[in-house]
């Protein structure tokens, strides 16, 4: 059954009520930042806080306890040695709940000094007026010039504005994997362009042998995946027109782009592609069967486990000129909230983190990207070669990165569960790669539209 049986009547609901929704949410946010105003001593959205005196306990909120609780734990430890007089009440906080504990806080109370956030959240966060603009404190910080660009230019296009909000700290970037055994017995070269990326998934195919150049993710999480490999091919550099009011998801080159990808499924790809999501997918892949994945670095261990050294993660393949273009990923990072009562500690705290050593240590545990471009050189990096190639594409200067509109509140909504079911459709040959993304602008623009009207 797919996902488009399964959801049914429950996505066109959605689809009906976004719209009314969104203004609601929208109106919902200027009014709490209107009127959580007031210091009632417990750190609401609308608190001031103070610098403090540097010294004291500060408090941390740690957006994903359950991987990276250890780490973290670490960290403060090294802090806590350096900074005596500092210490770091931790909490940690499941990645599913981050969002919802700190909208309960901005309105009631309990905000933390410090806190992750993620740049798939920061809008909804800044939008509350809950967080302190970092510009002024990492331009006279030491790291001013020793966080990666792309990180930065991605923390301030999901803000919705011109200011930082966040300290970047990792990214977790896509990553092309491939069975370096599979394309040797094949002849072919590795699938560095898309030409070569589509010459390989054919080829490698053999559906009489069970045998597949690639795995399509068709399932949860598919819509991000998709518009990675449509902007990979067409080379469109921007998520929206010069007027920054009409989406170019559906720009003919696009289009094409995708109706070329979705037309992989069951060509080159397993029927089971169209219901996996990315754990199905990971899972399938590493049962030895698969040319190709598209995934990120998370799941490196996974093939390493399951292939030794017979695979490659690479970064997502070039156009004809060289040029790659990808859409961005989220970029994890720390906030600082403006309600907290002792700022020189907490971004004392925020900057140790981000530090050479610490953040090498932090993504070596996570086999994420450092933000800080001297962790980026580190034997570690060098030594995880997805990992070290995607840190490199991303300060090559010839990788661009279309800014996703993280900012609009219906994103996570458009992006996900309204039309997963619709993507399903283009796969199975039910609908039309124009027509999808036609309808997907459509929303888009609304949504940006009622989002500009707000913000004015």
């Amino acid at each position: 059954m797919t996902i488009s049986a399964r959801r049914g009547t429950r996505s066109g609901i959605r689809r009906s009520a976004r719209r009314t929704g969104t203004a609601v949410a929208i109106s919902t946010v200027l009014a709490l930042t209107a009127t959580a105003c007031g210091d009632d001593g417990s750190g609401s959205g609308g608190d001031k806080g103070d610098e403090g005196s540097g010294k004291g306990e500060i408090t941390f909120w740690d957006n994903n306890t359950a991987v990276r609780r250890d780490v973290w734990m670490e960290v403060i430890k090294d802090f806590e040695k350096k900074y005596p007089n500092i210490k770091v009440k931790y909490v940690g906080i499941p990645a599913e709940n981050v969002q919802s504990k700190y909208d309960t806080a901005i309105q009631g109370g309990g905000l933390p000094d410090v806190g992750g956030v993620g740049t798939a959240m920061l809008a909804g966060v800044a939008a509350q007026g809950a967080l302190e603009p970092l510009d002024e404190r990492i331009a006279t910080s030491p790291l001013n010039g020793k966080l990666n660009d792309a990180f930065m230019e991605s923390v301030k296009s999901a803000g919705a504005g011109d200011k930082l909000y966040e300290l970047p700290t990792s990214a977790n970037n896509g990553v092309l994997y491939y069975r370096t055994d599979l394309f040797k017995k094949a002849g072919l070269g590795a699938p560095t362009t898309w030409d070569k990326f589509f010459e390989a998934a054919s080829k490698l195919t053999n559906t009489g042998k069970n045998e597949f150049g690639y795995t399509i993710r068709g399932g949860e999480g598919s819509i991000a995946q998709a518009l990675d490999a449509s902007y990979g091919q067409s080379g469109i550099t921007s998520f929206w027109d010069a007027n920054n009011t009409k989406t170019t998801v559906n720009d003919p080159k696009n289009v094409a782009a995708l109706q070329k990808y979705a037309d992989l499924y069951k060509k080159a790809t397993p029927s089971a592609d169209v219901n996996n999501d990315f754990t199905k997918m990971v899972a399938q892949y590493d049962s030895g069967k698969i040319g190709m994945l598209s995934h990120n670095l998370g799941s490196y261990g996974d093939h390493v486990k399951a292939f030794g050294t017979k695979f490659r993660g690479i970064p997502n393949p070039t156009g004809p000129d060289g040029t790659r273009v990808q859409v961005s990923n989220p970029v994890d990072g720390l906030g600082l909230f403006k309600a907290s009562k002792n700022k020189k500690a907490a971004w004392k705290f925020m900057e140790f983190a981000a530090s050479h050593a610490e953040n090498s240590k932090w993504n070596e545990s996570a086999k994420q990207i450092p933000a800080n471009t001297e962790a980026a050189k580190d034997d570690w990096v060098q030594e995880s070669e997805p990992t070290k190639l995607a840190a490199e594409a991303l300060q090559s200067g010839t990788t661009k990165i279309v800014q996703l509109p993280y900012y609009l509140p219906d994103w996570n909504t458009i992006s996900k569960a309204d039309n997963e079911d619709d993507f399903q459709k283009v796969m199975l040959g039910k609908m039309t790669a124009k027509a999808f993304l036609d309808s997907l602008a459509d929303q888009l623009n609304k949504a940006q539209a009622e989002w500009k009207q707000q913000a004015n």
